[in-house]
């Protein structure tokens, strides 16, 4: 088995998992992928969905069972969730099909519906219809914009070896960034008293 092989047999789902975690990034990555052949783009359109769904209905079950873990106290505390509450409270079809769409939701989203009365049929049915439509979405960007993506890889060729001593510098700065980034929240997160959202019924 050559490479070729090898990643069309692993490629989707590398995908589905990326697209549990990673979202959009692994959706167009998927499309891309699927341009150059590496496997077909069904494949690539279904791991994407079954990943996104996977992910959110792991996610649900943990807002409904571990309403009281760390984990889901320090999710409830984000400014997302209270937002995405009165979501869910005033438009919960809507919120559910749209919340994958929306910047910042996508993790605390199916956490909030876990913990709100919408039965799990219902979140189950809509998150398929949601997942089929946000990788149709993602997945077909990637598809289309895949040609641009080869002229761009094809353009760089020549300069392989200045790029690959050039990427680590600028990857190193970002590094070194979020790792910035994270420890003044911590510092904002001591100083300042967590925020409380509002309690939602239990199902």
């Amino acid at each position: 088995m050559d490479l070729g092989q090898l990643v069309g047999a692993i490629g989707p789902w590398a995908i589905a998992l990326g697209a549990g975690f990673e979202g959009e990034t692994a959706a167009i990555a998927g499309g891309v992928m699927a341009h150059r052949s590496l496997f077909p783009l069904w494949a690539a359109f279904l791991a994407t969905a079954f990943g996104a769904v996977v992910a959110d209905q792991i996610f649900f079950q943990i807002g409904r069972r571990f309403r009281d873990r760390p984990f889901v106290i320090h999710v409830r505390q984000k400014p997302a969730f209270a937002k995405a509450v009165g979501f869910i409270e005033r438009y919960p079809t809507g919120f559910i099909l749209a919340f994958r769409f929306v910047y910042g939701f996508r993790t605390v989203s199916p956490i909030a519906i876990g913990l709100s009365t919408i039965p799990l049929r219902r979140f189950a049915v809509l998150n398929v219809v949601a997942a089929l439509l946000w990788s149709a979405v993602f997945t077909m960007i990637g598809y289309l914009f895949g040609p641009t993506v080869d002229r761009i890889i094809e353009a760089l060729a020549p300069h392989k070896t200045e790029l690959m001593i050039a990427f680590p510098i600028p990857g190193t700065c970002l590094l070194l960034w979020l790792l910035w980034r994270r420890r003044r929240q911590r510092r904002r997160e001591r100083m300042n008293p967590p925020f409380h959202a509002p309690e939602i019924a239990e199902s």
